[in-house]
């Protein structure tokens, strides 16, 4: 039996929640990862997160076995005692950097241009798993290729493929039985590939699947149409993830077909350039209109941001690049997207997640700055 586990609470329709138990303590889903690349949240500490309410963290294997390397996080604790946070810990593979830093996919790796120093970097499936296990992770991913989107069939349908060798590759190189190896689920936006990597990737066997290769250009219809058969061909009782999704409107509309588990750096990359999210519309606090504006964010968000600080005085801390402005403003987005998964839970435990996700959009609809 795995370490990590997921248990169903309730559910509405295809919408649901349940416990996802690790060796670090159960998350509550579903669930919202704030994104520590390099085994921080950018302008926040694990205090902060902690007070935020967060369950649990991402970081990247790929920047982490780079600066400063897995052996020295293994040697200062792994990640857990490294970072100073004692709650569930999930590792991205380096699966994402086939999009954002273009490296050559063979048969036995990616090879990489570091990004650090230019030399030459090799990540095999292997090797993705071994250095997720001297960092500690509670959850491993396994090292996958995902495709920008749109893209063509033969293109996705090559890389899902790929996927899933290494998928195969990846389970084999196990050997920590402490910690958890999550399968990807790969395919483009084409229906029928991505029903093909769910039914092959859930009959190599893992307690939980990320659907991955999404969030990256593709439309909410088209996102949708690529979930709804990952779903109908997983597991029950295993954890469902979307990976870098992390916007509101995409969120409800996963959620809403079952998904469990959520990653993105939006939120905190958002308030580094100056939005503010909010229930009633963003807003974008660079807007001149903010600047003598005496109220809150939000009357009734319980951040630090709202409780103390004025839009005008965030206003003013950005228009003057301070850190304390981006560091708020973090605050204030991590803090929203926490309280809207846990009014997610609550409307699914009371049978209402559908007219709860009708209201939060139409809300939301007129974006006000």
């Amino acid at each position: 039996m795995s370490v990590v586990s997921w248990t169903l609470g309730s559910a509405d329709s295809d919408a649901r929640t349940g416990t996802m138990a690790t060796p670090h303590g159960d998350v509550e889903t579903p669930n919202f990862m704030a994104v520590g690349t390099r085994a921080t949240v950018k302008t926040i500490d694990t205090e902060d997160l902690d007070r935020l309410g967060a369950q649990i963290v991402l970081a990247n294997t790929y920047h982490l076995m780079l600066r400063p390397g897995e052996d020295i996080v293994q040697n200062l604790g792994g990640l857990h005692g490294f970072m100073a946070w004692d709650k569930p810990i999930l590792t991205d593979s380096g699966g994402y950097q086939v999009l954002s830093l273009d490296p050559k996919v063979t048969d036995e790796a990616l090879v990489f241009k570091s990004s650090y120093d230019g030399s030459t970097v090799e990540l095999s499936p292997e090797r993705a798993v071994a250095v997720q296990e001297a960092l500690g992770s509670d959850i491993a991913m396994m090292l996958d290729v995902p495709v920008a989107l749109p893209a063509d069939r033969s293109v996705a349908e090559r890389a899902m493929h790929h996927t899933l060798r290494w998928a195969e590759r990846s389970k084999a190189a196990k050997r920590r039985s402490d910690r958890a190896l999550f399968g990807i689920i790969q395919g483009g936006a084409d229906p029928e590939l991505r029903a093909t990597s769910a039914r092959e990737t859930a009959q190599i066997g893992f307690p939980g699947f990320g659907i991955g290769g999404l969030a990256v250009g593709e439309t909410r219809v088209e996102r949708s149409q690529a979930i709804a058969p990952c779903i109908e061909n997983l597991p029950t009782d295993a954890v469902r993830y979307v990976m870098g999704l992390g916007d509101t409107e995409g969120i409800l509309d996963a959620v809403s077909q079952g998904v469990d588990l959520f990653d993105c750096v939006l939120p905190t990359r958002l308030a580094r350039h100056g939005k503010a999210l909010s229930r009633e519309g963003d807003i974008s606090i660079k807007r001149a209109e903010w600047s003598d504006d005496p109220n809150p964010i939000e009357a009734d968000c319980p951040c630090v941001a709202c409780r103390r600080y004025s839009r005008g005085y965030l206003r003013h801390l950005h228009q003057t690049g301070e850190f304390t402005g981006q560091r708020l403003l973090t605050l204030h987005n991590l803090t929203y997207t926490y309280r809207l998964m846990a009014d997610i839970r609550e409307a699914i435990r009371q049978g209402s997640f559908a007219a709860f996700r009708d209201d939060v959009l139409r809300r939301r609809d007129t974006p006000n700055g």
